[in-house]
């Protein structure tokens, strides 16, 4: 394995001491044969920060921003940084309502948008959204085709900020809660999350990894930084398509696949259509994080790859807490998430606070180098901590003797669907403003394309006899909700199963309509 630099006190230090190392190796490249070296990938994050000065952007203004995963947005980030800007990535599948209370949350000065993508007016949204509390800049009218951002002479810079241990990112839940949770992070914190990367899955200057999900998530920033380490390549996938992409990906000499259910079925898929011999002529490594791996997925990619899946665990709050690695016994890749990562803590509690015994199952809590500072909304730090500084991640688990992780439920009502985390009350809301619903109930069921999918369970009000999947999908667009919200089955029930104190027995309905499935 290469040696890996260090963190250092801020990522722009890290961005400039790769640049001065390994300067015309290559770092980043895109589908449309874009590439950039680590100097190439310096120099111009500098030049799009002093772009954005000229526009007005000052240190310590809020960028939120909300592009998809390319070339641009990597270096957006890097400008941001150099320009010592707080930031606050958006991924591009949330709309007006989400957009809207983020943005008033962290008090944005700046928004910036790709104008129209994937046929969504992104500039119009983001006006609507902000009601112009702050200015929206649309990259599509910016720069030129080899690269959509506002370039100057970086001579207008100040010197470099040393963000010492100061928020400087903003990063939000996909919706773990009826609204998204913003966790507010230092450079340090955000960078720590490469520890388990570059240890426990061996990262190599000659890896290459394909990120097939927004990089405006929190895994975003960890894989730019463990790869700005180590010295690697990242690929950027803009929009990944199951049959196409992975051909891509294969001829750019992709090393290391990733990243949840529906990516890996879909690399098993073109592996099938090319035949006998491999597709990813280059591959060493499956890499998993964001959801559960079932026992059975592992054991096909095994069959196809001859890899396991390397599976990691982590929250927006608290990225890559644990990590299967190289050297790990082959009966640890069957339903555990590894062990924790370096330089972090973990203990199981009970519903009392108090720790359990070993192997008890009971919630997770987490302390280490990458745990968020606080939540945007400091009224939900209280709840967030113990006194000892641990995070409660909301997931029950248990711990075997070797220090194994294994996820076995949580407390926190969501679905996870193609990595993404759903808030069922969030939909729930919606749903039941609709005038044909006199009670709803939205519940996960294992899916094998996309590892849950969120069904409504709804009881038709009086005199009404039956809606449809499409009605329901167009009331929640009505209403502001993001299309990966919306539920994908729908079952009329008589009636919800609910405690004495009127909660819904969720936990009843999802073994009644899996074992629907299975029977």
């Amino acid at each position: 394995m290469t040696d890996a630099l260090s963190i250092g006190t801020s990522w722009w230090e890290l961005i400039a001491n790769r640049a001065a190392a390994t300067p015309d190796r290559r770092f980043i490249a895109d589908e449309a044969d874009r590439t950039l070296t680590f100097e190439q990938f310096r120099s111009l994050a500098e030049e799009v920060a002093a772009g954005l000065f000229e526009l007005g952007v000052r240190c310590d203004d809020v960028v939120s921003w909300q592009l998809p995963t390319t070339i641009e947005a990597a270096v957006l980030m890097a400008a941001l940084t150099r320009l010592g800007a707080l930031q606050n990535p958006i991924i591009p599948i949330l709309r007006r309502t989400e957009v809207a209370q983020i943005t008033r949350q962290v008090g944005s000065r700046w928004m910036i948008v790709p104008g129209t993508y994937r046929n969504f007016d992104h500039t119009a949204m983001a006006l609507d959204a902000t009601a112009e509390s702050c200015t929206v800049l649309d990259t599509s009218t910016t720069g030129d085709e080899t690269l959509r951002l506002p370039r100057a002479d970086p001579s207008v810079l100040a010197a470099p900020l040393d963000p010492g241990s100061a928020v400087r990112w903003y990063y939000y839940s996909s919706g773990t809660t009826a609204t998204p949770k913003g966790a507010m992070h230092t450079d340090a914190s955000v960078m720590a999350a490469s520890n388990a990367q570059i240890e426990r899955l061996g990262l190599d200057q000659d890896d290459v990894f394909a990120i097939p999900f927004p990089l405006t998530h929190i895994g975003g920033i960890m894989l730019l930084t463990s790869y700005l380490r180590v010295g690697g390549v990242l690929l950027c996938i803009e929009s990944f398509d199951p049959v196409t992409t992975p051909l891509v990906m294969a001829a750019h000499g992709t090393t290391i696949l990733g990243s949840a259910t529906p990516f890996f079925h879909a690399y098993l898929a073109a592996q099938r259509r090319h035949g006998d011999e491999p597709l990813f002529t280059r591959f060493r490594q499956l890499q998993a994080g964001g959801a559960p791996i079932t026992p059975e997925l592992n054991a096909e990619c095994v069959r196809v790859f001859a890899s396991p899946v390397y599976n990691q665990w982590g929250l927006t709050e608290f990225p890559a807490a644990t990590s299967l690695g190289q050297g790990d016994a082959p009966e640890k890749f069957e339903g555990t998430v590894g062990r924790m990562a370096p330089g972090c803590e973990i203990k199981v509690v009970g519903f009392d606070g108090e720790v359990v015994e070993a192997g008890a199952e009971g919630e997770l809590l987490v302390r280490g180098p990458q745990r968020l500072v606080g939540y945007v909304d400091p009224t939900l730090d209280e709840e967030a901590f113990d006194r000892e500084g641990f995070f409660r991640t909301g997931d029950l688990g248990v711990i075997d003797a070797d220090g194994f992780v294994r996820i076995t439920g949580r407390l926190k009502d969501i679905i996870i669907r193609n990595a993404e985390n759903l808030s069922a009350q969030e939909m729930e809301n919606v749903l039941s403003a609709h005038p044909a619903v006199a009670d709803v109930a939205v519940i996960g069921l294992p899916d094998e394309r996309t590892g849950e999918r969120a069904c409504a369970l709804v009881v038709l009000a009086t005199g009404v006899d039956s809606i449809s999947i499409p009605e329901l999908a167009e009331h929640c667009i009505a209403s502001g909700l993001a299309k990966q919200k919306i539920p994908e089955q729908l079952e009329i029930v008589p009636e919800l199963p609910r405690n004495p104190m009127g909660k819904v027995l969720k936990h009843e309905l999802r073994a009644r309509y899996t074992s629907q499935e299975t029977s």
